[in-house]
């Protein structure tokens, strides 16, 4: 079991940060920043220092959105998921680290996007997809 942390990030105008992940897991899909928490972190720590890594933005970490488990074979990663506040709203993402790209996107960009599995269905439970 592998702890991590995602993301979740709106702008002013509720668009949802994504980044086009880099590495495998989900080489080439679109997910919400996030990645292991290193030993002696909190979540709120790493989830900051994963948007940093990934985007380039700065956030202050928030209440968790919610739980998911991602079965990678011999790898269970246990993310928590957390709401994120831009500390410069104006601050447009780049890419970073393992990503590839970095946007916010409004529902009809993210309708557009080939994303991880269950990632829409999931933060639509959430109540956290972007307007």
């Amino acid at each position: 079991m592998v702890p991590c942390v995602g993301a979740v990030v709106h702008d002013p105008e509720r668009r949802l940060l994504l980044v086009r992940r880099g590495n495998e897991p989900g080489r080439g899909l679109w997910s919400v920043p996030g990645g292991r928490v290193e030993p002696g972190e909190t979540s709120a720590h790493a989830v900051e220092r994963e948007v940093r890594e990934e985007t380039g933005l700065r956030v202050r970490a928030g209440r968790v959105v919610g739980r998911v488990r991602i079965d990678a074979g011999a790898v269970v990663y246990d993310v928590t998921d957390l709401e994120c506040h831009l500390l410069d709203p104006g601050a447009v993402p780049r890419a970073g680290d393992d990503a590839d790209d970095a946007v916010f996107a409004d529902a009809a960009t993210l309708a557009g996007l080939v994303c991880t599995s269950g990632l829409v269905d999931t933060l639509g439970g959430w109540g956290v997809l972007p307007d």
